[in-house]
């Protein structure tokens, strides 16, 4: 799973061969969630309440780096890591 930030335990991931509107994975001990980049809506899966608050937080600080990952992704190019959270 290609890691593109990793903070307080929580990690972000992306997929290269993956369709639809573009998202990002983040995933907490046993928890996954799949986030839409625009909306910030969760698409799949769940995280805990304050683990969501802290993803939303970091995708709303992040969100053009985010959609030029999914733009690398769509191409095959190698993702660009992302600050975490301080």
């Amino acid at each position: 799973m290609p890691r593109i930030s990793e903070f307080y335990g929580i990690v972000i991931a992306m997929y290269h061969r993956e369709h639809g509107m573009p998202h990002f994975h983040a995933s907490y001990g046993g928890y996954e969630a799949v986030i839409s980049i625009g909306t910030l809506e969760v698409l799949a899966g769940m995280l805990p309440p304050r683990v969501m608050r802290l993803v939303r937080i970091w995708a709303r600080a992040h969100t053009a780096e985010l959609q030029a990952n999914w733009e690398r992704a769509r191409r095959g190019a190698s993702f660009e890591a992302i600050d975490p959270l301080p």
